[in-house]
């Protein structure tokens, strides 16, 4: 484990899903990643020259042998998979190749150690659709454990909202049971999505739901510990602690408890 200098994590999900938001909370950053081939070589733009920003990748230009690194963390090396819910079959299988194949590198330094699927909470009613379960059941990573992140949870709150003023109750008192109720709703389509998903062949490992990711100070705690906690390596484990910088707590605890 002394060898491998980078925790290497694959983003999954559909468009729109918070990844970038999360990745920038994880590595203590505002600022976009760079991006560099799978040789170290920083990515430019065929247009410009320019070098490519990870917005142009999200808008459907990917690939997911880029690595994103950033400049306040490259400790973390991240790649991005794309929105392939709405790709060809060929995109898929390019994806799965990519983790197959990485996940067993001989060369250390580029293996997979985990994979972060996002299923945003603003698309709650089809947080399940087919291409997560295509993805689970086709997708064999190995000794790569996938967690799935509910993402963007926050937008639960206005649903509660809906919900109670359509049920009669004022614009105060709905205020008041809006936390109550998307607690409620926040548990509902996390048992809807554990049970579709652990029925497939290739069940993640864990489950974490993500609130705040929008304020530059929001607590990824519960993203690491849930992500160390699967991991089926030691060394794995002191390399994810060691190398976030979103709680140091959470690297006193686990000094602790080792």
């Amino acid at each position: 484990m002394k060898n491998i200098k980078h925790f290497r994590i694959v983003v999954m999900g559909r468009a729109n899903a918070g990844k970038t938001t999360i990745l920038q909370r994880i590595c203590n950053s505002t600022d976009k990643p760079e991006i560099f081939d799978g040789e170290g070589n920083k990515v430019q733009s065929h247009d410009t020259g320019d070098t490519c920003l990870i917005g142009t990748l999200m808008r459907g230009h990917h690939d997911i042998k880029h690595e994103l690194v950033f400049k306040s963390n490259p400790g973390f090396v991240f790649h991005d998979s794309g929105g392939f819910e709405a790709g060809t079959t060929l995109q898929f299988d390019q994806m799965r190749n990519f983790v197959v194949d990485h996940a067993a590198m001989e060369r250390v330094n580029k293996r997979i150690h985990a994979i972060w699927f996002c299923i945003p909470m603003t698309d709650c009613h089809r947080a399940v659709t087919a291409a997560e379960k295509k993805f689970f059941n086709e997708c064999d990573t190995g000794h790569v454990p996938v967690i799935v992140l509910l993402t963007k949870v926050d937008a639960l709150y206005l649903t509660a909202i809906r919900e109670l003023l359509d049920g009669g109750l004022a614009i105060a008192e709905a205020k008041e049971r809006a936390a109550e109720r998307q607690k409620g709703l926040l548990e509902k389509w996390l048992t809807h999505i554990k049970c579709e998903l652990d029925k497939c062949k290739y069940p993640p490992k864990g489950y974490v739901s993500l609130q705040k990711m929008h304020h530059e100070d929001a607590d990824c705690t519960a993203l690491m510990e849930s992500t160390a906690e699967v991991m089926n390596k030691e060394g794995l484990q002191k390399l994810l602690i060691s190398t976030q910088q979103s709680s140091i707590q959470l690297c006193i605890e686990y000094a602790v408890w080792k």
